[in-house]
């Protein structure tokens, strides 16, 4: 392994960038932290209900090309795509990361109900589908009940954060009897200090969790 690890970061928004690329500067600064962008891909997933057959190559041929240039291993920041992800990981031989694997093994540690708040409706579904998979994985009996805050998304990619910020935090009451709250995406957690602020739940957001996670993966 280099001595600067290169992970490669796969984008569907461009709000997903800053606060991943945030936690590596704090948790893993020796990593070379590489963004991949392509917008359409969470453009083109809100337009679907289902994950199209042509979505699944996309994320192989993008998964392809990360590895060309050097991929360590590669993180994707959209939480909208997990079976797809899952077929790129399949194809690769550099460890692959969800974007909320890490944390959703934390919230089930946590107790048995948790909560979430989301802003991105189309990825709620493969998303619990995801925590239930862990869920059983783990043995665990915990239940998911998620919010999908409406405008959040749209404040936030014209970039008005205090906004989305509020948006969620003003939801996040409806919550406050889970044993953890979550930040559904990475884009959500700017949201995370307005959130602690609204309710006593612990709050756990995705980024931090990611970092640790795929470091001990290549053993960074």
């Amino acid at each position: 392994m280099s001595k600067k690890p290169r992970i490669v970061l796969l984008h569907g928004t461009p709000v997903a960038i800053e606060p991943i690329q945030r936690a590596f500067a704090t948790r893993w600064p020796e990593a070379e932290a590489v963004d991949l962008l392509d917008s359409s891909l969470s453009i083109d997933r809100a337009k679907d209900h289902d994950l199209t057959s042509r979505m699944f190559e996309r994320f192989v041929e993008l998964g392809g090309y990360a590895h060309r240039i050097g991929a360590e291993a590669i993180l994707v920041t959209c939480s909208a795509f997990g079976p797809a992800i899952e077929r790129m990981a399949r194809e690769l031989p550099v460890p692959v990361l969800k974007p909320n694997e890490a944390m959703f093994r934390e919230a089930i540690g946590r107790g048995r109900r948790i909560g979430m708040l989301a802003t991105f409706a189309p990825s709620v579904l493969t998303m619990t589908e995801e925590f239930e998979q862990f869920v059983g994985e783990a043995g665990a009996q915990a239940t998911l009940e998620t919010i999908v805050v409406e405008g959040a998304m749209d404040a936030l990619r014209k970039g008005d954060a205090d906004r989305h910020n509020a948006l969620i935090a003003a939801r996040a009451p409806e919550l406050a009897h889970c044993d953890a709250i979550m930040l559904a995406h990475f884009s959500t957690s700017r949201a995370l200090a307005s959130v602690t602020a609204a309710v006593k739940t612990p709050v756990l957001t995705a980024p931090d969790a990611a970092v640790d996670r795929i470091r001990a993966a290549i053993g960074g």
